[in-house]
């Protein structure tokens, strides 16, 4: 009997240790202690995935976090990455940036776990130059109480992880440089695999996803075999891969040392003074040097990262096997200018379909071109389709090509108040995450029709990562891509339709002629 009450003391013990009011995980690198959520559940701010890039570490492979003997407190953010301001949306990050910033974040419906949840690690968007995963947008709106589990991830940006340099090439065990970025991202998955069980996740069941910037990542590490086995699942809102060309190894150091010439580093020992440089020495320096068409900046094929082009790979079928739900805004970013400036810039991307694509436009003959109700003035229409619309339509019939599930949709509700602009860049934020700013570029009147169409997207996006299938009790159907390309609309009233016959069919079909050419030469 004495035998039997010792054994229940210790099962008590156990199941008391991890209570509801204690908030300490032991992961790989030690103890960290959390906060309780207001809705429910518990989030863990500020983990240090990775050693801080700074001193010799600036421009180097990310190393993991070393650990600590006390208890770490998890409670507030840590540091955004260092950034420029591009434009005011991310002055508080350009304003509390720092170098020593690769941190994450997880956020848990309830406490303590009880079940493995689906995780969903989020990217965040900006370009590959501002913006950071911490931010009440990601963490205190609705999505996590949808049962899943979130993590979100800061990453190197700009000139601290994205540069390429033949000093780093050379000093690189791989012979690369640049992509700093992306292996931060790519550390971060492997923290998740190897710690999310810690906090009630499963490590199984892992969708990536991200907006903008950090969809076009998330599409890229598809193509990466270093990421190969990392995340399951993948959903990419308003950007792909095929977004933008990548620069070589070899183009993009010719394109960074203008950017370096600018700050008087002499050739013998480029790498030693370039690691004294401040960090706002090295942000001044980049912003001199604004790109011109592709970005100088950028993720690139190194043959690390990258053993060969994203499009190459893609068009291939040699993709990471997972499951994709992607899609796009209807108006997303467009394009100021003339009708001769549209025609000069849809003739360089297009060269021999240049003709036929005027006349898909409006612009044929000298035409001022043609205004959609949906898509806007032909400016605006050929910019979306170009880096947005007609990338993700063909990242889909690829990807389904390659016999994978995919999901398409087309966001069309504007923030309210902004109707006039329509769903532009950035409109399907809070749908996603169920957080309605009350300032800023995505702030809005919200009301119940925002609220709905928010929990219903909120279920299709955490349906598709615990599954890989959106739909679910409750819910319209969203039938999967298939050859005829179909798709389901979020309407400005709120209300789902499925489409078919493909996004921009007429556009895209001239869009991917294009690109078929250009990959044909090699350009």
């Amino acid at each position: 009997m004495k035998v039997f009450a010792a054994i229940a003391i210790l099962c008590l013990g156990a199941a008391l240790a991890f209570g509801a009011d204690d908030l300490t995980v032991t992961i790989q690198s030690g103890r960290i202690k959390g906060a309780a959520r207001a809705t429910g559940g518990a989030e863990f701010l500020g983990i240090p995935y990775a050693e801080p890039p700074v001193g010799d570490l600036r421009w180097r492979e990310p190393q993991p976090a070393k650990g600590w003997s006390e208890v770490r407190d998890a409670t507030k953010f840590g540091a955004p990455c260092a950034q420029r301001d591009l434009g005011g949306w991310n002055r508080h990050d350009v304003e509390n940036g720092r170098e020593d910033c690769l941190f994450l974040n997880v956020m848990t419906p309830k406490w303590p776990p009880k079940e493995k949840l689906a995780v969903m690690v989020w990217l965040h968007g900006g370009a590959n130059e501002g913006g950071s995963a911490s931010s009440a947008l990601y963490k205190d709106g609705t999505l996590v109480q949808h049962g899943i589990i979130l993590v979100t991830v800061n990453y190197r940006l700009g000139i601290f992880g994205f540069m390429a340099q033949r000093g780093l090439e050379q000093e690189s065990p791989h012979h690369v440089s640049g992509n700093y970025g992306l292996l931060d991202q790519i550390l971060a998955l492997h923290w998740v695999h190897d710690n999310i069980a810690k906090f009630g996740g499963d490590p199984g069941n892992v969708t990536l996803f991200g907006q903008s910037a950090g969809a076009r990542d998330s599409s890229l590490l598809m193509a990466s075999p270093l990421a190969e086995g990392l995340f399951e699942r993948v959903i990419q809102e308003s950007g792909s891969a095929l977004s933008y060309p990548l620069r070589t190894l070899a183009e993009a150091e010719a394109a960074n040392d203008k950017i370096l010439a600018s700050l008087n580093v002499p050739v013998e020992g480029a790498i030693e003074s370039l690691r004294k440089q401040t960090a706002e020495a090295l942000l001044k320096a980049a912003a001199n040097h604004p790109p011109e068409g592709i970005p100088v900046i950028d993720p690139i094929v190194d043959g690390y990262v990258f053993p060969k082009s994203p499009e190459e790979i893609l068009a291939a079928g040699e993709e990471s096997s997972v499951d994709v739900l992607i899609g796009t805004t209807t108006r997303e970013f467009g394009m100021q200018g003339s009708p001769d400036a549209i025609r000069k810039m849809i003739r360089e991307f297009s060269g021999s379909m240049a003709e036929k694509l005027f006349e898909a436009y409006g612009l044929s003959n000298g035409g001022a071109g043609n205004t959609d109700p949906l898509f806007g003035p032909a400016g605006d229409q050929w910019f979306a389709d170009l880096i947005f619309r007609c990338p993700i339509a063909t990242e889909a019939i690829w990807h389904h090509g390659a016999h994978h599930v995919v999901y398409e949709y087309q966001f069309g509700r504007a923030i309210p108040g902004q109707e006039a602009q329509g769903s532009v860049h950035s409109a399907d934020l809070p749908y996603v995450f169920g957080f309605y700013p009350k300032g800023g570029n995505i702030a809005g009147a919200f009301g119940e029709t925002d609220f709905k169409l928010a929990d219903l997207i909120e279920t299709y996006f955490t349906n598709f990562a615990k599954t890989g299938n959106p739909n679910g009790s409750g819910v319209p159907e969203w039938p999967p891509f298939d050859g005829s390309q179909r798709y389901v609309f979020f309407k400005e009233d709120g209300q789902v339709v499925v489409e078919s016959g493909g996004l921009r069919r007429k556009q895209c079909d001239l869009y991917r002629e294009a690109l078929h050419e250009k990959m044909k030469n090699g350009r």
